[in-house]
This record gives structure tokens, sequence and C-alpha cells, in this order.
């Protein structure tokens, strides 16, 4: 993307803050937690949000979902994974993966081979799984779901609550991200010729 995407335009708001927004709206700002990178500075979100960071970079998903596990400790049966780049996110979709749960450690969305990692639900005690993946360093979240007792969801299991399952279009590439904003209706931001980052929304 060639930049934070975190602190990308979407209307009104950060791409961070319209994902805060949506999903605080399924499970309460309160019971949110943001992992940053080490060094990253998260656009500014409600104060009822809690903002921790990773000590390492470039880990990937598990060292993210270990940090915020961390952070959670016992306070909850089961957590809603996602990144920050799904401006398109629908609450619908996160209330049906808690309910697919069951009595599984795991509900991952799959799309053939892919598994959605990070549009998926975890127990709090698959922490101690994960930190041992990062140990070995076996980053991917697959073998997490090899370990543990996995839901594997279908996607066509999610269509009716999300028929273009738009939850899972995270936004790598420009066009993706021009694409997302149109989705939405909002036109594209504004450069600014100062800095060279997006402005407002475009009329």
């Amino acid at each position: 993307m060639g930049r934070d995407k975190a602190s990308l335009p979407f209307g009104s708001e950060l791409m961070l803050q319209r994902v805060v927004r949506v999903l605080g709206g399924v499970v309460g700002l309160q019971n949110l937690i943001i992992v940053g990178a080490p060094e990253q500075c998260v656009p500014p979100v409600p104060s009822e949000v809690t903002v921790v960071h990773d000590q390492r970079g470039f880990r990937g998903p598990l060292q993210g979902l270990a940090t915020g596990l961390r952070e959670i400790g016992d306070r909850f049966d089961a957590v809603y994974l996602t990144a920050c780049d799904v401006p398109l996110l629908m609450p619908a979709f996160v209330e049906r993966i808690f309910q697919l749960l069951g009595d599984y450690e795991i509900a991952v969305p799959v799309d053939g081979e892919r598994h959605h990692s990070l549009a998926a639900v975890y127990r709090p005690r698959v922490l101690a799984k994960v930190e041992a993946l990062l140990a070995a360093d076996r980053l991917r979240p697959r073998f997490l779901f090899d370990e543990v007792r996995t839901r594997e969801i279908t996607v066509d299991e999610l269509r009716d609550v999300d028929p273009d399952l738009d939850t899972l279009k995270n936004l790598n590439y420009h066009e993706d991200y021009i694409a997302a904003l149109a989705a939405a209706g909002f036109g594209v931001p504004v450069e600014n010729p100062e800095s060279g980052e997006a402005g407002g929304p475009g009329l």
C-alpha cells in the first residue's frame, strides 16, 4: 500500500477508527484491544479501547494474537481477531462466527485451501499453543489450526449474513482501497500536495 493502512482516510474516519467503531458495536468498545507493531503510532481511538504493542515485529498474525491474548487474560471465553484493513466489516459476520464456535477452540472461515485467520474466533486458552509455535518459529496460523480443535467454516455458510463476503476483503493494494471506498459510497481522498498523503474525502 505504501503507507500505514491503519491511518488511511475512509470517509470522515481513518481506516482503523472505522473498524474499531463497527466492531465495538458488536462486542463493546471497552472489550477491544488493538495490537500495534513495536514502534507503530496508532491513530486516535476512543479511550475505552486498550492499545498494546508487540514486543517483536514482523512475526505475523500469531504474534499479534499472542500479544492480545496475554492482555485479555481470562476475561473472555472467546475473542474475534481482525486486521485493521477491513473497512467493509459486517457486524452480522462477526456474530455468526461466534455462534458457530460451539465447543471448539477456534472457528475460522475457509475458502478452498485458504484459512482466514484474521477473521476468526479464538479461545484465550490457546495462548500456550500459540507461544510454543512462536518459540519454534512456526509462524503460520495453519500450524495452530492443526494442533487444536478447529471449526472450519466454509464461506458459503456465511453468505446469508455477508453475501459478497466483504468482511474478508482486506486491502493490500491501492486499487483495493479505491474499490472499498467506492463500495462504501465514498469518493477518492484528495492528495495533500505538501505531505503527499491523502486528505479528506474527494467529491
